[in-house]
């Protein structure tokens, strides 16, 4: 497979995650408040962003596994935790939420081991 569709597909992969995880999030919100009663459970079950989010796991296990087939299985696992990353900057732009200096670093850590891998495997 080349390059460019590897990374091609672990942009796709981040973007799906990232949809998955935002899905959630707005599936929660609209289902407020949980009461764990019948009404909510009814509320839960007719959420649209649900079947999105069903769809999203479905397309994201699709595209990992076509990755992991291909690619070299270190990057492959480590780009697929690039959500992460996204679902923040995401939070922070859309929702206002914020973030320390701890989760900041965090995210750093992450794509700077996802580049380090990528490199390390460009050299073997």
């Amino acid at each position: 497979m080349k390059r460019v569709t590897l990374l091609v597909g672990f942009v796709l992969l981040i973007a799906i995650d990232t949809f998955v995880q935002v899905g959630f999030k707005l599936a929660g919100n609209n289902t407020l408040p949980v009461t764990l009663d019948l009404p909510w459970l009814e509320r839960v079950l007719r959420e649209p962003w649900l079947i999105g989010v069903a769809l999203g796991y479905l397309a994201a296990f699709v595209v990992y596994m076509t990755l992991i087939k291909h690619a070299p299985i270190g990057p492959a696992f480590a780009a697929s935790h690039m959500e992460i990353v996204t679902v923040t900057l995401f939070s922070v732009y859309f929702f206002g939420d914020s973030i320390t200096v701890w989760q900041g670093l965090g995210c750093l850590a992450i794509v700077l081991g996802v580049l380090v891998l990528a490199v390390a495997e460009d050299h073997s």
